[in-house]
């Protein structure tokens, strides 16, 4: 940095009373580099890369590579055929990539970091005038803005001084069309316009109108309509700040006026993978729909409930790309595409597609990270698709692995490992006890039927557990998957334990002994149930691109429900070896993300769940039914499954720290988790987070006073925890690093349970156990 160079510190905005600061801070072309306790860390990584750079050197690499390429694929014309020869050239290829975004971007230091950033007086003027151009766009049309730039130790702040002046209100809407048709159906969903009377005149909305128009025409036939035709005319009085906007719809070049289209024929044709079998194509009809099959290997059925067009129905442009988005999920075809053709105003729709391979064989090889420790795992999925010739998917699925568990016995952390198989086949309608009428009825929810069976062996220090399962499932799904729904209509499954540690045994026999019967849950057991789940995803959740956005899921259970018709033994009968369980469970959960800026986003979790024992159960649930609080994705100050439940005191140790060594099964949870979420530069993001909660037993709990759920205490044993976190974000995956501390522990006696004090200057981790790392893989929620 030169003596007449100014570092970019600070960018202001002065004189905004109505318009959006954020969206004109966002049109300033030199932002500030980010700054940490008055440091930056971006350009220190940034400076230290390019101590290591030398652009010479790679400008003489990336030469070598060109002419190394050249020389190749001119001296070795008989051998570009060949593999060994074609897998050279793409090596090549990609190292000659690399060295390219090397030159334009630095090394990878230089790549994670970001430049210093040094004032462009050019750069600031364009900025002016984006803000200019911006607040015009929305309406403040008699805008000024002017800047400032003031110095010091070569470091420069710019104040951008924006006048606003009174903004321009749309004083009426009205359209000009000479097609009456489309003047009545425009009135009719008026309501749902981006302009309305009174509003500030805003470029952005007239935009939002435009594709909401061209949106409802051609849902409603007007095949040929497009947004090109509206127009809008603004006609201003400058004395009394007003607009009076025409909206105007232009005739076609085409046609006198626009008309609406007509389906006449609907056909789709599987075409062969090579024209040598063209002559194997089958010809059928099914619904007013002309199928045209490679082979007579495809069910004229499946597909047409898929088919949402109609024939003698309108041209509609969402039905036409939900049979799209519905054929493709039936995952038996390389691509959906659908062309149609016109006759005056009668369309021909037609569906072509491909099949996809028969056979997918998968290997993954990965690794997990829970409770701090990484997992290897290796899975094996093979899907043979079209299995009946009827659409269905045959899978055969094979996991194995190691992850990291804290021992419920206080061995510290370890790896347990966990080996599951399944078969399945999942046909792509309802089956049982539905009638086959209902496919065409129920075709445009996307109805599968999943029939699974499977094997879960675990193997932990503790305990061995073995697993058979059997499940008959149901799910299906509204327009745009904004509401999924999944019934588990018969999961049974038998349970057994071949094995517990002594010491494990121990612990169970002492809960016993103190009233808690949870031994019982490791008894061999068959367990049925009867569940259902629905997701609400609002404005895709998960993308978080997008504007602000939720998911709510609710999901309910009853288990072992037939037992009601039968006479067995309850749990507590006397010398019982085999365990019956009845229960009822639910959970709602609730996610929400909401963006403050382009850098800044709020981001909360509330879970609630409740679980209840009833008849032969005696009390207690099967071990995998209980709720655990505490770990990376609940309350993060707590180790996995170590909270609660409620004011139960855990073991103390010999120096008076409280020891979390054992899982606390619950029946009840409470959760919430508030997050802070800022970029910070390149792929580096932070988090400050607060999370509280706890889980509560519904009923006295002998061995663990304190564990049960009270109206008149439970408030006072909500556990809160906070921290920050940092996290590195690729695109393809997120790795996450929090460091939680609790800040009020209900284990311990009230008047004592505000433990946040305890980190000081000389113990900022405060005592033994307070302060818990979090190493995980993608967000908390």
């Amino acid at each position: 940095m030169g003596e007449d160079d100014y570092v970019v510190y600070d960018n202001e905005l002065v004189g905004l009373t109505i318009a959006d600061a954020e969206a004109l801070q966002q049109l300033i072309e030199q932002e500030p580099n980010t700054r940490i306790l008055g440091g930056s860390i971006g350009v220190m990584l940034y400076r230290i890369g390019d101590q290591f750079y030398d652009s010479n050197k790679v400008a003489g690499k990336r030469k070598k590579v060109v002419e190394e390429l050249e020389t190749l694929q001119s001296n070795n014309e008989a051998q570009q055929g060949e593999l060994s020869f074609k897998r050279k050239v793409e090596n090549l290829k990609i190292k000659l990539e690399g060295l390219d975004k090397k030159i334009e971007y630095g090394n990878a230091l230089m790549r994670t970091g970001n430049p210093v950033v040094l004032l462009d007086s050019s750069l600031v003027e364009k900025s002016s005038k984006n803000m200019k151009g911006y607040l015009v766009n929305h309406g403040f049309f008699d805008a000024a803005v002017d800047y400032s730039i003031s110095s010091k130790n070569q470091k420069a702040s710019i104040s951008y001084q924006i006048k606003e002046n009174k903004p321009y209100i749309l004083d009426s809407v009205y359209t000009s069309t000479d097609n009456p048709e489309i003047k009545g159906l425009l009135s009719s969903f008026s309501s749902n316009s981006f302009i309305k009377k009174g509003q500030i005149y805003n470029q952005d909305n007239i935009t939002e109108e435009r594709n909401r128009l061209e949106e409802l025409l051609k849902n409603k036939g007007y095949y040929m309509f497009s947004k090109s035709y509206i127009n809008y005319i603004a006609y201003q009085d400058t004395a009394a700040k007003s607009i009076r906007l025409e909206q105007v719809i232009q005739k076609p070049t085409f046609a006198e006026s626009h008309q609406v289209y007509t389906l006449d024929s609907i056909s789709l044709r599987i075409n062969p993978p090579s024209d040598e079998f063209a002559n194997r194509q089958v010809q059928t009809q099914y619904q007013e729909i002309d199928f045209s099959f490679y082979r007579d290997r495809y069910s004229a059925k499946i597909l047409a409930s898929r088919i949402q067009l109609q024939k003698g129905k309108p041209y509609n442009r969402v039905d036409a790309l939900e049979t799209q988005r519905l054929i493709n999920s039936l995952d038996l075809f390389r691509f959906v595409n659908i062309t149609f053709d016109t006759l005056g105003t009668s369309l021909s729709a037609s569906i072509f597609t491909q099949p996809n391979q028969k056979y997918q064989l998968t290997n993954q090889l990965g690794m997990t990270i829970t409770e701090q420790l990484p997992g290897p795992f290796f899975s094996m999925a093979l899907r043979n698709r079209n299995f009946f010739r009827a659409g269905e998917l045959l899978e055969l699925n094979f996991r194995a692995g190691l992850e990291g568990v804290a021992s419920a016995t206080g061995q510290g952390v370890y790896q347990s490992s966990e080996i599951n198989t399944s078969l399945s086949v999942i046909f792509p309608r309802f089956l049982i006890p539905f009638s086959p009428k209902t496919l065409q009825q129920f075709g445009k929810y996307n109805p599968n039927t999943r029939v699974q069976f499977g094997y879960l062996s675990t193997n932990r220090p503790e305990y061995n557990r073995n697993a058979i399962n059997g499940q008959l499932g149901y799910t299906w799904a509204t327009r745009n998957n904004r509401q999924s729904f999944t019934i588990n209509a018969a999961d049974v499954s038998y349970i057994r334990t071949p094995y517990i540690q002594d010491e494990f045994l121990g612990i169970l026999e002492n809960l016993q002994k103190d009233g808690n019967n949870l031994i019982w849950s490791f008894l061999p057991s068959l367990i049925s149930s009867f569940s259902g789940q629905t997701l609400i995803n609002f404005n895709r959740y998960g993308d978080f691109s997008v504007q602000k956005a939720s998911l709510l899921r609710v999901f309910g259970e009853s288990g072992g429900t037939t037992l009601n018709l039968t006479n067995v033994q309850r749990n507590d009968s006397p010398e019982i070896d085999y365990a019956n369980f009845q229960w009822l469970k639910g959970q709602v959960d609730y996610r929400r993300y909401y963006p403050i800026s382009k850098k800044q986003t709020l981001a909360y979790r509330l879970n609630f769940g409740l679980a209840r024992p009833y008849g032969v159960s005696a009390g207690i649930l099967p071990y995998e039914k209980y709720f655990f609080a505490g770990g990376g994705t609940s309350i993060r100050a707590w180790q996995a499954r170590r909270l609660g439940p409620g004011s139960f005191n855990p073991i103390t140790e010999s120096g008076g720290n409280y020891d979390y060594r054992n899982e606390q099964p619950a029946e009840m949870i409470l959760e919430s988790m508030f997050e802070y979420r800022r970029k910070l530069f390149s792929y580096f993001d932070m988090a400050v987070f607060i999370d509280a909660g706890n889980s509560w037993m519904i009923g006295r709990d002998d061995a663990r006073p304190g564990a049960d759920f009270r109206y008149d205490r439970f408030y006072k044993e909500i556990a809160v925890g906070t921290g920050v976190g940092l996290r590195m974000d690729f695109d393809f995956l997120v790795i996450r690093l929090d460091l939680a501390t609790k800040a009020l522990d209900p284990a311990r006696e009230e008047g004592q349970r505000w433990i946040l004090d305890n980190i000081r200057f000389n113990k900022p981790l405060g005592e033994k156990g307070q302060t818990v790392f979090n190493f995980g893989i993608g967000y908390p929620f």
